[in-house]
């Protein structure tokens, strides 16, 4: 089974959506509700490892709309 690069490029755009929503919302509760939902959440470097998480979710989501937006060069 092989998928085109514009299905794939949909279904990576759609994981970085629920990855934005979730680290999002768990970001937000650690860094301004000063609690953790799921109990004891870990840090790094003095920030909270879910602040990390969305960024690298926000490159993935950045990444994958550039790759939608970009035109196939046909030979």
């Amino acid at each position: 089974m092989c998928i085109n690069k514009k299905t794939a490029l949909t279904i990576i755009l759609l994981i970085s959506i629920a990855g934005l929503l979730f680290s999002g919302y768990l970001s937000y509760s650690e860094l301004f509700r000063a609690t953790c939902p799921f109990g004891g959440c870990g840090g790094l470097l003095g920030v909270p490892v879910c602040v990390y998480g969305f960024f690298m979710y926000l490159a993935v989501f950045i990444v994958s709309i550039c790759g939608l937006k970009s035109k196939e060069k046909r030979r």
